[in-house]
């Protein structure tokens, strides 16, 4: 039950994240493709060290329910204000206060699900809570189609999105619990430094012994697991962010159309969340080969969508909606498993900067796409989204190793 304020928040965000684009460039609000870059990166950008404030701060104090409160309460706030007002530069600092208190919830509940499991269930547990809220943004999404297909105003989509966040804090505040103890994540260290130790104790007896020692002693390279995090973020923002505006105005889709190809984006992540969620418990070196080769899927699934940029049809229409269903999966095995693996990875009291990473790519992404859709065309977007998803693979292949 303590996840179902989670589940009405990502209803809110699922809603939130086709409209606000659709939004910003309607004749309600005037704006540009530029202006939803802007706003959007500089929300993202101004939200990155708050991640690891937030992170840190929990730790740092062992509580955590009280910043999942927070991010609810503030956000029903500001969305309500969103509502009152179509001026885009308050539109733009409003959103930036979004962007701060939504990652106010995000590093305390991964904390509270890695310490409430042990760390053999941690892949199924990030599963169940991602099934969740995925099926959240994909309730969310359909009541994006259905408003906008009934032709309602965007205040008032605004302020469902307020109210669902009031529930949100209401349901948090009566079931979210603190941990009595925290001590699970530390335990992963341990035990991936005690593995480390025993393995070269092992290697130097059998050198001691004579025996040929084929096998070599090597640490785990972090810094490129943060570069590929960084990459594939800033691939994802420059790609995503202005799909929206790709779909209602180069593939000339109705604002209702747009929201069921999303909805079928959400489906494919509920089925990935569903499938990692059946699967039995796998290792840090399975993880690594696994967000691998999810980036290499995606570079592949970002070239699909080139051909609806060079000739409009049904059928480049389907390939475009079949290749988002693919990567919706394909984006939850990704998350599931570098949470997983930041959980493991990161030491305690540094839990916020897996967001950071994140959202240190997203912004930039977020600033990109949208720039060079409006100066160059999709084309152009898709190609160097495809480019960075590549080597972000690269940069998780050398973690692996």
């Amino acid at each position: 039950m303590w996840l179902l304020g989670f589940f009405l928040h990502e209803m809110a965000f699922g809603l939130l994240s086709i409209f606000v684009p659709l939004y910003v460039t309607s004749s309600v609000v005037g704006g540009s493709l530029v202006d939803v870059g802007l706003m959007i990166s500089l929300a993202t950008f101004l939200a990155i060290p708050f991640s690891y404030f937030w992170g840190y701060i929990c730790d740092k104090t062992g509580h955590y329910k009280p910043f999942i409160l927070l991010s609810f309460s503030t956000l029903s706030i500001l969305l309500y204000l969103f509502s009152s007002t179509t001026n885009i530069t308050m539109l733009m600092s409003i959103y930036a206060l979004v962007a701060v208190f939504h990652v106010a919830h995000d590093t305390p509940k991964n904390v509270l699900i890695a310490e409430w499991h042990s760390r053999e269930e941690w892949e199924k547990s990030f599963a169940s809570y991602e099934l969740l809220t995925e099926l959240g943004v994909l309730i969310g999404l359909v009541l994006g189609f259905a408003m906008s297909l009934y032709g309602l105003s965007g205040s008032l989509i605004l302020l469902l999105c307020s109210a669902l966040n009031i529930i949100a804090f209401l349901s948090s505040a009566v079931f979210v619990v603190d941990p009595p103890v925290i001590l699970e994540r530390g335990l992963a260290g341990m035990e991936r430094t005690l593995s480390y130790a025993q393995r070269g104790i092992t290697l130097v007896l059998k050198s001691a012994e004579g025996q040929a020692v084929i096998e070599r002693l090597k640490s785990e390279n972090t810094t490129a697991y943060y570069i590929g995090l960084v990459l594939f973020s800033l691939a994802s923002g420059t790609f995503f962010t202005p799909l929206p505006v790709f779909f209602s105005q180069n593939l000339a889709l109705a604002s209702s159309v747009v929201f069921a190809v999303f909805i079928m984006n959400a489906a494919g992540g509920c089925f990935g969340y569903y499938y990692i969620k059946g699967k039995t418990q796998t290792d840090l070196s399975g993880e690594k080969h696994t967000i691998m080769n999810i980036a290499l899927t995606r570079t592949l699934l970002v070239l699909m969508l080139i051909t609806p940029t060079l000739c409009l049809s049904a059928v480049t229409t389907v390939t475009a909606v079949v290749a988002l269903v693919l990567m919706g999966f394909a984006y939850a095995v990704f998350l599931i498993n570098t949470l997983s693996i930041s959980m493991e990875v990161l030491p305690q009291g540094k839990a916020g900067l897996f967001n950071v990473l994140i959202g240190v790519g997203g912004a930039v992404g977020c600033l990109i796409g949208p720039l060079m859709a409006n100066s160059y065309g999709f084309l152009y977007v898709f190609l160097m989204a495809s480019i960075i998803f590549f080597l972000s693979y690269v940069a998780f292949r050398i973690f692996r190793q």
